[in-house]
Parts: C-alpha cells; structure tokens; sequence
C-alpha cells in the first residue's frame, strides 16, 4: 500500500489503517513521515485535552467516564494514554483494554466505532507524554475523531509536556495529598486550564476546593495587574468530581467544551497552535540533525578522545558553523 493509500484511509477514519499508521509514527518507519506530512491539511478540528496528574488520583477513570460522557453528546472520542515503558522492550506496561476493565463504564466502548484508544510508551522521555504523542494526536485529528484525550504517565511535578499537544489542560488532584505541597510543584498552577479534584467524597476535599481556589484567585489577579484591561482572560476552574461513580463528570465536560470555545473566540488557539507548530518543527529538525551527526560522526570519535574537539569539528565540517 503507497503512502496515498494510507492518507486517504485515514481520512475515512479506517481504524485498521489508523493503528498501523501510528504503529510506523512510533517505530520512525520512513513512511510515517510522509503520511504526516499529507494529512496536517485536514488537522485542527478536534479539541486536544491533556489529563495529568499525580499517581492515584484516578486519571484514567476520569478519562473512561469522560468518553462516555463526551458520546453521549454525539462527540466521537479518541483516546492517548501515555504508560511507563517497560525497561527491557520498551512497551507500555499498561494496555487500553485492561484500564477499561478496571473502571465502571459501558463496555460497549471497547466495540464503538466512534471510540479509538491507543496506549503509548513514553520510552524514557520526561514531560508526562511519549516522543510521538503530538504525531499520534494528528492521525486522530486527521481520520475524524471530534475530542482527542491525552493522559499523561502521571509523574505529577514537571509533567509539561502535556502543553505540547494539548488545548485544553486538565490537572488531577486529590484530598489528602498535601494540598498546599502537591499545587505548588513546580509549574502545576501554570499548567491547568482546569482543575479536578477527584475522590473528592475523601476527608480533606472541602479545604483543598477553598485552598486551590484562593490560590488560582492570587495568580489571576497578578495576570490582570499585568495584561490589558481590555484582554479577555480564562478563569481558571476548579470542579469536583468522584470518577467511579461519575459525580461531577457532566460539569467537568463543560468546562472543558467552554474553554474550547473560549480559545477560538478569544484568538488564543490560533496562537497556541502556531507556537505549538513551530517546537514541533524544531524538534523535528532537531531529531534529523542528531541522526545524521550520529550517522556521519564516526570516524571523527576515533581520531580523537577529546569531546571539545569533537564537537568542535562537528560544527565546522558537518554543520558548517
């Protein structure tokens, strides 16, 4: 099958050709390049929403009950879970189908047409998502599916890399935690679009609502301090929910559609999507040029042990700087 072939099975939402076309997006098959390459045209209808978090907060439920919620609202759904990879194949450890089995949702999902999910090894990156997401999130994109949800490894602190595909960001939380600990991890509060406290029928939930509330109030105060007063500005949300027994899940699917309408009327995701094209297009770039340094390098790291001189002549003879 030629890459056309594949683009335009794609575009008609073939699930079969989708799996295999992201199959070679994460191997770095020539051919997924290409297909990339082809489809970015029809890219940039769905909404992105990054769920991250930290371990046991129950993220992947949210996103299971989410997909039921978002279908019955006539949305088709796709769904990127991003696990820790396996040491030794590289693999995900976790699989789609075994996180369906251990929530409370309509098993209908795993045979819906209108529901694709895929689980991806981060293979050592850090961020919360794996090399290829962005690339997978354009497949999705591409073959039709209305909301793209990304769940993230759910390292929690650092877990940025969700800001790199997504639209709308999601923050987990819950009660017990240490709320005031947990919410100033470093760039927690920037992150999120929207915070989820879930379990929230724990002990504690009540003060970590009132704490996280006067927290997001501070920074939106120094936001307006600084931006225009004319500047439409999101206010950031904060929503409780118990995922396994779906309390809260309707309101959280709102705000998650508000702030989606936010961005385009406000102009920020033709903003946000430019910026997000341009670092991917670096990184892109960035990845052939280590290829072809590696690939070209090798005589130069036998004629010297010197690394400053090594690098040195990497610059002068293969990038010509």
């Amino acid at each position: 099958m030629n890459v056309q072939d594949f683009v335009e099975r794609i575009k008609r939402g073939d699930r079969r050709i989708l799996a295999k076309a992201i199959s070679f997006a994460e191997n770095g098959h020539p051919i997924a390049k290409e297909i990339l390459r082809q489809i970015y045209d029809k890219t940039g209808k769905a909404q992105v929403v990054g769920i991250t978090g930290f371990p046991g907060t129950g993220k992947s439920t949210l996103v299971s009950k989410l997909v039921e919620e978002f279908r019955k609202r006539g949305k088709s759904v796709g769904v990127v879970a991003v696990d820790p990879s396996s040491p030794f194949t590289g693999g995900a450890l976790l699989g789609d189908r075994l996180r369906l089995n251990g929530a409370d949702v309509d098993k209908n999902l795993w045979t819906d047409e209108r529901v694709f999910f895929r689980s991806m090894g981060s293979r050592g990156r850090l961020g919360g998502i794996a090399k290829k997401t962005g690339d997978v999130v354009k497949l999705l994109d591409a073959a039709g599916y209305d909301m793209i949800l990304v769940e993230t490894v759910g390292a929690g602190q650092g877990e940025i890399g969700i800001l790199e595909v997504a639209d709308t960001a999601i923050v987990v939380l819950m009660p017990e935690m240490g709320d005031d600990i947990q919410v100033n991890k470093a760039g927690i509060l920037e992150i999120g679009d929207i915070f989820v406290i879930n379990k929230s029928d724990l002990e504690g939930a009540e003060n970590l609502e009132r704490w996280l509330s006067f927290t997001l109030s501070l920074d939106s105060s120094d936001s307006a301090e600084k931006g225009s007063a004319n500047a439409e500005r999101w206010r950031k949300r904060v929503i409780k929910t118990v995922a396994t027994r779906g309390e809260g899940i309707k309101e959280l699917a709102d705000a998650i559609t508000e702030h989606f309408e936010f961005l385009k009327r406000s102009g920020t995701l033709e903003i946000k999507r430019a910026e997000r094209t341009k670092m991917m297009a670096l990184e892109i770039a960035m990845e052939e040029i280590r290829a072809e340094i590696t690939k070209r390098c090798s005589n130069l790291l036998l004629d010297s042990k010197d690394p400053y001189t090594i690098a040195e002549r990497i610059l002068k003879d293969i990038i010509k700087i």
